[in-house]
């Protein structure tokens, strides 16, 4: 079995010219991460799911060193420019749309498909359209994917299943969540001075009938999950590497510290 490793390295300043992996940025309408900066670096593209874009607007100038003098607030906003703005335009303010329109940003208008969310509309495009991205080892990073209504949580989650070829990992202030799939043998290189120390692997839609794992305080062993039963939760790393083997896709995720 082919082995997938993974590594929460988009969490730390700085861009690592000798990673192999492509990122790219979605920004969903939920309060920004206050690491949003760092994965705007990393990402060599961003997109706005329509009401994103407000957020960035607004909130990204308060990511820095306090100062409410316009010029600053306008200076952040400006090289914070979105390359794409993609949804069904509903919850987007006019100013907004006019500020980062006429900055040169794309904007995509999908008003007409009601059967898919923002996210997946922006992951389809990333994956399929966006531009000069090389997407050979792309990694999608979504900010403002948890919190808020839970059929929201619940839609963006069900991206992960829909794209499960397609790494992508969900973000907020607290947590990260990414799918395993069980066509491989995972390895997650902790950075523990980012993340954790509590984790969890969580089955939705099917009994993971045997899960394997190492590096945990509490390891699986032909371990058995499924909603109703065992899940494992509240969880702890111990180490710098964690292993998972399982029968069925995984959900992985793991505590962000507030440094």
């Amino acid at each position: 079995m082919d082995v997938m490793t993974h590594s929460s390295t988009f969490l730390l300043p700085g861009n690592d010219h000798s990673s192999r992996v492509t990122y790219a940025l979605v920004v969903l309408n939920q309060r920004l991460p206050r690491f949003t900066p760092i994965l705007w670096d990393h990402a060599q593209v961003r997109v706005c799911a329509d009401g994103g874009a407000n957020r960035v607007f607004d909130e990204m100038p308060l990511l820095f060193p306090r100062d409410d003098a316009p010029c600053f607030r306008l200076l952040i906003s400006t090289r914070y420019k979105p390359d794409i703005i993609k949804g069904d335009m509903d919850s987007i303010r006019t100013e907004v749309l006019d500020f980062y329109t006429n900055l040169g940003t794309k904007v995509v208008d999908e008003s007409h498909d009601q059967d898919t969310t923002d996210l997946h509309k922006c992951v389809a495009y990333i994956r399929d359209f966006a531009p000069n991205l090389d997407r050979s080892n792309l990694c999608i990073l979504v900010a403002g994917a948890l919190g808020g209504r839970f059929d929201h949580e619940a839609g963006n989650i069900n991206v992960l299943y829909h794209f499960s070829t397609t790494r992508i990992i969900l973000l907020s202030d607290d947590c990260l969540i990414y799918l395993l799939p069980r066509t491989h043998r995972h390895e997650i290189h902790i950075q523990s001075s980012v993340e954790g120390p509590h984790c969890g692997l969580i089955p939705i839609g099917m009994t993971s009938v045997d899960t394997k794992t190492t590096g945990l305080q509490w390891d699986l062993t032909n371990t058995e999950m499924r909603f109703g039963d065992l899940v494992s939760t509240s969880n702890l790393v111990q180490g710098e590497k964690i292993t998972v083997q399982s029968s069925s896709d995984l959900l992985w995720t793991i505590s962000i510290k507030k440094v």
